[in-house]
């Protein structure tokens, strides 16, 4: 099971970001680790199983979408923790920029908003909605921080 939470950012060396800054990183996880693990799997669907996937992801139908996972791509829960641990390096590779970024937006009352980590921005296929990430993967933002 992976764990998207206070502790992995603590793991990660960004256990000092603002409780805010945390809560925003996570966000951007959860999104980003749910836009490479549809696209990957996306990547391997035929036009038919896009559709299929489809109706589960519209209807949110999170177990008829797992259920459907499972059977369609047994391996998709090894594609979800390939993804976490090279997202996971990017941004322990990022970590000193994100907390910079972090310290300088903390210290500057004109920034209301939290820092971005370009890691965490998908430049091929951004969400367009970042409440509703596209993805071919039970649990939508609405889940609790914790991934498959």
């Amino acid at each position: 099971m992976i764990r998207i939470d206070k502790q992995l950012l603590t793991e990660m060396g960004l256990g000092s970001l603002s409780e805010a800054d945390k809560q925003s990183l996570l966000r951007q996880i959860i999104e980003t680790l749910e836009i490479r693990v549809g696209q990957k799997l996306a990547n391997q669907m035929s036009n038919e199983q896009l559709e299929e996937f489809e109706v589960y992801y519209n209807s949110k139908d999170e177990q008829g979408a797992y259920k459907w996972l499972e059977t369609n791509f047994p391996n998709y829960k090894e594609i979800v923790q390939i993804e976490f641990d090279n997202l996971k390096k990017e941004i322990i590779q990022a970590a000193p920029q994100i907390l910079e970024a972090s310290n300088s937006s903390n210290s500057n009352p004109n920034l209301t908003t939290p820092p971005s980590d370009p890691i965490l921005q998908n430049p091929i296929n951004p969400p367009s909605d970042p409440n509703t990430p596209p993805s071919p993967y039970p649990g939508g933002v609405n889940t609790p921080p914790q991934v498959l």
